[in-house]
């Protein structure tokens, strides 16, 4: 009797996307969060899966920006990338700016996208909460609200689109901003129809994270953005830096200790000790999480040459793909024509 080889079902591959903004060095909840997650999903990828890790510059733009920082922050966040594990060999890596395709993406959504839709997005309050340091959303309003911050959504369905992008791995604030892609990707291909769908409906991918807590305030999260730099542990921050943060730490955010104790896998139980016992340990499990990119990042950093290869390779990899959308959307719109 012949028995029959068991055949590996082979699925359609996933155009997985996902963006960072470069606004200065990661901190412990973005390293926890989004990113060790892009580190999962690249080792978890299949082979015929296509992933897209973007540093996006243009949407730091809608807050204003020392020129000269931003330039430092883009370089940095490619740093941080290469120094957790994301390989540009297995992925694109490439900064959003590089790609012009991006903003003519994003203009072309903007002529369909209802102003309903967009009135109806809330995380622009948010940004512009956290960049005043208010303590409320409620004490900001339209009035310091800018056309480019009220509109990232549609640049940020367009970083999605312009890849043609199947899975889209974003927190829980930008979920919203996904449902609005899909909407936009809907009305285009209803109103600007060929022999099939020319995008597809992206899908939200939830990447559970623990939510890491401020050191100084455990009713918010740790933040890049807050005013108090004792609040938040940094990628670059060395033993004796992560042992005086956390040693100031308040009582009252001691649960954002435990989370992190939690997240690095510590099992001591502290019931009968003091906080003091704790913040110790806490110090020395962090120290222990971070030293390995850490020590990268320090190393890369510093190889300008290098970062400049991975940049212009990625651009080009990402272009590849984005440039076969455009032509495909501009042919739909009636404005495809040969180039002389």
């Amino acid at each position: 009797m012949i028995i029959p080889r068991r055949v590996r079902q082979i699925r359609p591959g996933r155009v997985i996307l996902s963006g960072i903004q470069p606004t200065g060095i990661p901190h412990l909840g973005n390293y926890l969060g989004a990113l060790s997650n892009w580190v999962k999903l690249q080792k978890s990828a299949e082979p015929e899966d296509k992933l897209l890790f973007s540093i996006v510059g243009w949407h730091a733009l809608t807050l204003p920006q020392d020129p000269a920082s931003l330039l430092t922050a883009r370089n940095d966040m490619l740093a941080v990338l290469l120094a957790i594990g994301i390989d540009p060999n297995r992925s694109i890596l490439f900064h959003q700016d590089h790609n012009p395709h991006h903003t003519e993406l994003s203009w072309i959504l903007s002529c369909i996208a209802p102003m309903g839709k967009l009135r109806r997005m809330t995380t622009w309050k948010s940004r512009l909460a956290t960049a005043r340091n208010s303590s409320s959303e409620d004490e900001v309003d339209e009035s310091m609200l800018n056309a480019g911050l009220f509109m990232y959504p549609v640049l940020q369905a367009a970083d999605v689109l312009v890849y043609k992008a199947t899975h889209v791995p974003v927190g829980d604030d930008q979920q919203q901003h996904i449902e609005l892609t899909r909407d936009l990707a809907d009305i285009f291909n209803r109103t600007f129809k060929g022999t099939s769908p020319l995008f597809p409906l992206p899908t939200y991918v939830n990447t559970p994270s623990k939510r890491i807590l401020s050191l100084k305030d455990p009713t918010s999260k740790m933040s890049k953005s807050s005013p108090d730099v004792q609040s938040r542990i940094l990628l670059t921050d060395n033993a004796s830096q992560i042992q005086s943060k956390i040693r100031a730490a308040v009582t009252d955010s001691i649960r954002a200790l435990l989370t992190i104790l939690k997240v690095a896998r510590v099992a001591k139980a502290y019931e009968s000790q003091g906080h003091g016992t704790l913040k110790r340990d806490v110090a020395e499990a962090v120290e222990e999480f971070l030293k390995g990119p850490r020590a990268q990042f320090n190393r890369i950093r510093h190889e300008t040459t290098y970062l400049e290869e991975v940049a212009r390779r990625g651009a080009i990899r990402a272009i590849e793909h984005s440039e076969v959308t455009m032509m495909e959307v501009k042919t739909r719109l009636g404005l495809a024509s040969a180039v002389v």
